[in-house]
């Protein structure tokens, strides 16, 4: 029975953590479509080839979908909405205090690692697999990953740098996400963007010294051309043929990406 306990232990503690922040539909353009992808994404979080693995999603509203997963927590917030003008910094505020309340929620699973993850990307099926060999390693930012314009039939590869256009890019050791003790949830930007900034995580973490790897895989896919994605960035929507990849049946597997119509 101990040496039974032992290795249920090793396995909880050997865990990532998915969070996933989701908009309200009072800011939606579509909530329907927010749901289509949300429903997307989550299953691309659940496809792990571990079961050590959860996922938090942290909304407003519990969405409206068909898919269901033991692994699955809803964290439903009352949050009002940021006192930002600006469209994007309110967007990226909700964002951010979302991320900070489902990181804090995931103590209660004892995570090695967590992962914030877009409402609307695609991951790796094998992370949680990765991520449990290393229970001790910093961490990984995404160097390697796939643009995807939604309805098309192919990928393009990005060779490097990833995580500085895509938020679905960084896995850090818990400890690393820096928890505030009594952390508040009606604060502005600024309080919020070390959740927010993903591409600036991995020179932090490198000016404290305790830097990230690259994760040595393609890690996520990130979708553009939707019509719903306030955190968008024109520039990230330039294609390199050169980049170009048929969107073959094993990739879609890989990442769980299927198609909306």
């Amino acid at each position: 029975m101990a040496l039974r306990e032992a290795i249920e232990i090793e396995k909880f503690i050997y865990m990532l953590v998915f969070v996933i922040p989701l908009k309200s539909p009072q800011v939606s353009r579509s909530w329907e479509r927010v749901c289509q992808l949300f429903e997307r994404t989550v299953r691309s979080a659940c496809n792990q080839t571990s079961p050590n693995f959860h996922v938090i999603v942290v909304c407003h509203e519990k969405p409206n979908i068909e898919f269901t997963h033991p692994k699955i927590t809803y964290l439903e917030v009352d949050f009002p909405l940021p006192k930002e003008t600006n469209p994007v910094a309110r967007g990226d505020t909700d964002k951010g205090r979302k991320i900070l309340k489902g990181l804090i929620y995931a103590a209660q699973f004892s995570p090695s690692h967590t992962m914030a993850v877009d409402a609307d990307d695609c991951v790796n099926q094998h992370l949680a697999e990765f991520v449990e060999q290393y229970p001790q390693n910093n961490g990984w930012y995404v160097s390697r990953g796939y643009k995807y314009q939604e309805n098309t039939s192919y990928v393009y590869l990005t060779r490097k740098n990833f995580y500085r256009m895509c938020g679905t890019s960084n896995i850090l050791r818990y400890d690393l996400n820096f928890l505030p003790e009594n952390p508040e949830y009606n604060r502005g930007y600024g309080y919020y963007k070390y959740y927010i900034l993903h591409a600036r995580v991995r020179d932090v973490l490198t000016e404290k010294g305790m830097p990230l790897a690259p994760l040595p895989f393609a890690g996520a896919i990130y979708i553009l051309g939707y019509g719903d994605n306030v955190y968008g960035n024109a520039k990230n929507f330039s294609f390199n043929f050169f980049n170009r990849r048929k969107l073959t049946k094993s990739i879609r597997e890989e990442f769980c990406l299927s198609s909306i119509v």
